[in-house]
Formats: C-alpha cells, structure tokens, sequence
C-alpha cells in the first residue's frame, strides 16, 4: 500500500513538473510583441501596412506563436496554400478537415510573406488609401476583403491592438513610445559616426557627444533604421547638400552611402536617403528577396541597406544588370 502512495505520489509530482515546463515554453502576449515589433515596423515603412495591425494578426492567428500551425509551420498569419504556392505545404483543419496552409522556413519568412499578400492581392487594394496610423479602418478592410470568417475579427484585432498600445507604433518615433509605454528607456543604437570615421572627408570634424542619432526626429526629419543602418526620408525640395548640413555629412558623402555616382543627383520626395554607409549583408534571418516587375538592384540595397556593390557580388551580375519579375536574389 506505501509502494503504491509513493507511485501515486511520484506521478502526481511528475505531472505538475510537466505542466510547469509546458507554462514555461508558452510564449506570452508580451514576449511576441517584443521579438517581432521590430519586423513589423519594418513592414511598415516598406509596405504601408500598420505595425498595429501586423502584430494584432500575429497574435490573433498565431496565439502569440503558440497554436500548432504557427510551431510547426512558422505560419503566423493563417495563409493558406492557394493555386500560386510553390513553397512546402502543411494541413491542417481549420474552417474544413485537411486545409492546405503555407509552410516557412522562419517566422520572419511568414512576416514577409503577410505583408506581400496583402499587397499583391486586388481585394486588398483600398486598405493602402488609409494611413499607417488608422489601425481601426484596417481592422474593418481586412474582414470586408475576406481576410477571415469571424464576424467579429476586426473587433479582436481592435481590442488587441487597444490592450497593448501597439498603435504607439504606427507612430513615426513608434519604437520609442512603446519602449517608454513599457516603462523601458529606449534603446539608443550604435552611434552613426562609426562607420563615417572611416570615410569623411579630410578636415571634417564630428563631437558625436553633442548629436547622437537615436530612432527619433532631428531638425524635423524622423530616423528610421533598416538593416542597423539609419535613413531619413526626403522632404518635397530636398537636396542632398541640405540633409548633409542638418546630420553633419558631406553631400559627396550621402551620394556615396546611397550608391549614386552622379555628382548632381538629388532626392526625390519620400524616397529614401541613408545618412550612414550601408552593410555588405542583410543581418536578418531572411538569405533571398524575390523580385517584383521592374525592381532593380539599386531598388533592392535601398530596401535592405546593403552596399548595391555587394548585392552584384553576391549575384555575380553585372552592372546595370536587369532583373526579372520572380527572380530569387540573394541578400546574404
């Protein structure tokens, strides 16, 4: 009779051991949040698509990273095979037995793969005419096109993104509003002049004390940073001569980190210009970008921050090559 209490006792123990680890291994709501924010974000500046609304269809489709398609497949946004998928498939039952369902090799391949469904597909053609910053119209576009068969799907997606304050991060100083929303202090990245050091001209001088680019604003342009690396966007009648004297880099210099060769160039509005030399890699999990009609390799290092020198190597293309529409290229 002891032996047997002991038996009980030992499974008993046994049980509550599993059940800790299994609490353990589920990640939270706060936890998914802050691993892929940063992609999301990210998305955004590429895409258009909220950051709000990107993470609120993680975790709803997702369960936070934690439901059996989303661990066995790293699909995290619930998209199902359809007749043009040629990558590895998975099924699983959903609104029927057996569904079809993508299967990625990362989670961040999953991200990529959301953000160029919504924006390839037709039906989603409306929700680009709202701002980053209206999650609520978005939540509602995504159930009129199809997105999902809840009838309350934009209603969750709402009250998630309302729960966690992740609309601070549809803002342009997103990442640090939430940080501080969070009770975290920021995280300042690298200080650019590093890299600048190396490439100044003779007999320019820099106090990085006294200017520190933080993914923030400075005289009225916000930073963002892609790859590590920091840009700003061009304002309506940018120069580059303009932009050099506001963070401090020789126009020549602001030419050079954004691959042009053209001593006359100049910005256009909205287009993208790095106030830092580019990487020769992409730094993310991700080792391919698979083009669009009429991409070039320009466009690709801009989008990635990688040097387009590099992007060529890595190729093995020629200069000026064309790319074609659905061409693999690599970024790392």
């Amino acid at each position: 009779m002891n032996i047997s209490k002991k038996a009980i006792g030992a499974a008993a123990i046994l049980c509550v051991l599993c059940l800790a680890a299994r609490g353990q291994i589920r990640q939270t709501r706060e936890e998914y949040i802050d691993r892929y924010k940063s992609i999301a974000v990210d998305h955004m500046e590429r895409y258009g698509i909220p950051a709000s609304i990107t993470l609120a269809q993680g975790i709803l489709e997702s369960d936070c990273g934690n439901s059996p398609l989303s661990m066995q497949s790293n699909n995290h946004f619930g998209i199902k095979c359809k007749r043009n998928w040629t990558g590895k498939k998975v099924y699983h039952d959903d609104d029927a037995k057996g569904e079809c369902f993508r299967c990625y090799p990362t989670v961040e391949a999953s991200y990529r793969d959301h953000a160029e469904f919504l924006d390839a597909q037709p039906r989603y053609d409306s929700l680009f005419a709202y701002p980053a910053t209206d999650y609520r119209s978005w939540a509602r576009g995504l159930k009129a096109a199809g997105y999902a068969t809840a009838p309350d799907y934009a209603q969750r997606l709402v009250r998630i993104i309302e729960e966690n304050e992740l609309y601070l991060l549809d803002r342009p100083d997103g990442m640090r509003l939430y940080a501080s929303r969070m009770g975290r202090k920021a995280t300042d990245p690298e200080g650019w002049f590093t890299d600048q050091a190396t490439i100044a001209e003779a007999g320019a001088t820099v106090d990085p004390d006294n200017y520190r680019v933080t993914i923030n604003a400075h005289n009225g342009y916000n930073v963002y940073a892609t790859n590590g690396v920091h840009y700003v966007l061009a304002r309506e009648g940018d120069t580059y001569e303009h932009i050099g004297r506001q963070f401090r880099v020789s126009a020549r210099n602001l030419r050079k980190f954004n691959d042009l060769k053209d001593r006359k160039a100049q910005p256009m509005t909205g287009e993208v210009v790095y106030i830092e030399r580019k990487k020769k890699r992409w730094e993310g999990n991700a080792r391919h970008h698979i083009c669009r009609a009429g991409e070039t390799v320009y466009a690709v290092g801009q989008s990635y921050g990688i040097r387009m020198r590099s992007v060529e190597k890595l190729n093995r293309l020629r200069r000026g090559a064309t790319l074609a529409e659905g061409e693999q290229i690599r970024i790392k």
